[in-house]
């Protein structure tokens, strides 16, 4: 009994995810993808899954600003100067498993800005990599870690606006800000 009940409580929010979708007449294919902990893993699990696999990482500022990056999953990010890209308040840092959890309903290895539906607060900046912009399907996962889920992405740019914030594009290979 106990573990319907759980599984009732994960479900609700992944039903209004995917009813969002619905209203945004958003195409939300989903497939299974098993659970893995790098990006690596990840490529070795996933066989030939179609579309554009990225990385997520939620970063906070010296002002406790968070900024939830989308970028291209062989991107590699200097967090040394990061934070003039995005306008934040000195380096960036990794923010806590409690704060991903806190802010955007998922455990840490189900990173996703999908998970920007759960942010009432607006708390979370979305800063989405321009060279996604390109491609056919992104795919991120659905609230859990055991699904992937390709959308386009002018649909991932119509969500995150739906969640009541304009997404930040950047681009990673222009140089960096003074």
């Amino acid at each position: 009994m106990t573990e319907t009940l759980l599984e009732s409580c994960a479900a609700e929010p992944r039903a209004r995810l995917f009813d969002r979708f619905a209203n945004l007449a958003i195409a939300a294919p989903t497939v299974p993808y098993p659970a893995h902990k790098t990006v690596e893993e990840g490529k070795a699990l996933r066989g030939q899954m179609a579309g554009t696999f990225t990385k997520n990482l939620l970063l906070k500022d010296k002002k406790s600003r968070h900024f939830l990056l989308s970028i291209h999953e062989d991107r590699t990010i200097d967090l040394k100067t990061l934070h003039k890209r995005v306008g934040a308040k000195g380096q960036l840092g990794f923010a806590s498993g409690e704060k991903v959890e806190q802010y955007l309903g998922v455990i840490p290895g189900a990173l996703t800005p999908l998970g920007l539906i759960n942010d009432i607060e607006g708390a979370v900046t979305a800063v989405i990599d321009a060279s996604l912009l390109d491609a056919d399907q992104l795919n991120f996962h659905p609230l859990i870690n055991t699904e992937s889920t390709g959308l386009r992405p002018d649909d991932l740019l119509t969500f995150i606006r739906s969640c009541g914030r304009e997404p930040m594009i950047v681009d990673f290979d222009e140089p960096v800000p003074d």
